[in-house]
């Protein structure tokens, strides 16, 4: 009989779908009151054994306990009678209602059969918010909040639940550092309460400051459950990836040539002012600020889908006009966006599709598409990038972040652009992942390449730019050689807090 001081105990579990065997005898268990940090590169079994904790799954065989009973989980209602709630990285909320409903939708309290008490449902909910601390009306509609706070409606309507289980997959995605450390007081405070949280992240730094332990899958298969406390970074990275944090950045230095793009006094209505810059062939320049300082805008300003005050962007030391994304794309501009399923990819077309549309024109024979040669050079890109997919006609939807991610990049390598802007290139993809993407980039500045990379994640800005631009209020604050950056610098001038540097 498990020990009863787990409030979960997952044994043996095993899930087998056409072709894969997702999970081959994995064991899992939580401790009420403790944050489990559940890791492994996409692929690695997480999502499908939380999905049969959740009920969307069924097991194949292996037990499960709850609270030392043994117990079938059939469905995601018998999850929630259960006390097991999940909060997906997407959210599952209807944003033209109100947070109430949202909260206690298909459970609303009634006077009457198909009667809501509204004065109930908005107390009730209200209370369940003023227990989270958070600052948000029952009566506000769901729309009128931003990610953090829709995130909190979703903690909300899982205690709504009575939920003493709590899985969190990738809560910190779109957060900025402000909101984390609001969510992280959150997880703190239901720890207080007793709630057992499976915590689902890629980025591992969270690791240290808001997990108890942490177990690691990889291929479907456990690898070891160590206290956080007594784990390194490096020895996660090994458990994941059978490999040390050595590669994990592999920087290689390129031969940094002329200047290829040049912005001079860019102005964009209250959003970007007086940006300027040079960028080289063969280099990196990083993109560092808070959220809300003006990188994705800047972005999406040199790829042609912001409309410009003023200023003038050079390439090659020729003027570029610049009125929709076409232009930028016809200039040799391509952009990995940051939001890859909603602005990168068509999800439900397959992969050959999103590779070859962009560049169709490349196929074309008298009006007529050569559908040869489009299906070989999309299966060029495909081996060449090593995206894990059964057939060029899968659909992306179905496809893993970091497989997606290779798709935008591929469309854009079949492009033949020659500056690449990268939004957050790794954000939501495992270590693995995020390591093949870095050598493609240390590969496209080989080879005369300039990319401009924004990003959020410090060690990959301070691992990765030859230089550092930091951005604030839609301004760029200071440029720093890479090699003589620290975090301490670029969080200083990100903040708008003056620092000296030796050059």
């Amino acid at each position: 009989m498990p020990d009863s001081d787990y409030i979960l105990e997952m044994k043996k579990i095993r899930k087998q779908f056409p072709g894969v065997l997702a999970l081959d005898d994995v064991d899992f268990d939580l401790k009420p009151g403790e944050v489990h940090v559940l890791l492994g590169e996409n692929g690695a079994g997480k999502s499908t054994l939380m999905k049969i904790l959740s009920g969307a799954y069924s097991k194949d065989s292996g037990d499960i306990y709850i609270n030392g009973k043994k117990t079938e989980i059939g469905t995601p209602a018998n999850a929630q009678g259960l006390g097991i709630g999940i909060i997906y990285q997407e959210f599952n909320l209807n944003p033209y209602m109100s947070v109430a409903e949202n909260i206690f939708m298909g459970r609303e309290p009634a006077i009457l059969p198909g009667v809501i008490n509204w004065p109930r449902l908005y107390r009730d909910a209200q209370a369940i918010l003023d227990g989270l601390n958070v600052k948000i009306s029952a009566k506000q509609k769901v729309e009128s909040l931003g990610v953090a706070m829709q995130q909190m409606v979703e903690v909300a309507k899982a205690l709504s639940l009575d939920a003493r289980i709590l899985i969190m997959d990738e809560p910190t995605a779109s957060l900025s550092n402000n909101e984390i450390e609001s969510l992280f007081q959150t997880i703190l405070d239901l720890k207080k309460q007793g709630v057992a949280i499976i915590y689902i992240s890629h980025r591992l730094q969270e690791i240290f400051e808001i997990g108890d332990r942490v177990t690691v899958l990889r291929d479907g298969q456990y690898i070891g459950t160590k206290p956080a406390s007594e784990i390194t970074r490096n020895d996660m990275v090994k458990m994941m990836v059978n490999r040390s944090l050595d590669d994990h950045i592999p920087k290689q230095k390129a031969k940094v040539g002329d200047v290829v793009l040049k912005v001079e006094n860019l102005n964009v209505e209250q959003r970007l002012k007086d940006i300027s810059f040079e960028l080289r062939t063969g280099e990196v320049l990083g993109i560092a600020g808070l959220m809300g300082a003006g990188r994705t805008r800047l972005a999406k300003t040199l790829f042609g889908a912001e409309t410009i005050k003023s200023g003038t962007i050079l390439i090659n030391g020729k003027k570029l006009e610049l009125k929709s994304p076409r232009d930028a794309i016809n200039a040799g501009i391509g952009l990995v966006t940051e939001d890859r399923k909603h602005e990168g990819l068509v999800l439900d077309l397959p992969v050959k599709q999103n590779i070859s549309m962009p560049n169709i024109r490349k196929f074309l024979r008298r009006g007529v598409i050569n559908f040869k040669k489009e299906n070989a050079v999309v299966d060029e890109y495909i081996d060449k990038l090593k995206i894990k997919t059964p057939t060029r006609n899968k659909l992306c939807v179905n496809l893993s972040g970091g497989n997606q991610q290779k798709v935008v990049l591929s469309k854009w390598l079949c492009s033949d652009a020659k500056i690449f802007i990268f939004d957050e290139p790794t954000r939501g993809i495992d270590v693995g992942a995020k390591t093949e993407i870095y050598h493609l980039m240390n590969e496209l500045t080989a080879n005369g390449i300039a990319i401009i990379m924004i990003s959020s994640e410090m060690p990959e800005i301070l691992g990765m730019s030859d230089r550092i631009l930091v951005m604030r209020d839609g301004r760029i604050e200071a440029e720093i050689p890479g090699e003589k950056a620290t975090q301490e610098q670029i969080m200083k001038y990100a903040l708008g807090e003056p620092y000296e540097i030796s050059v």
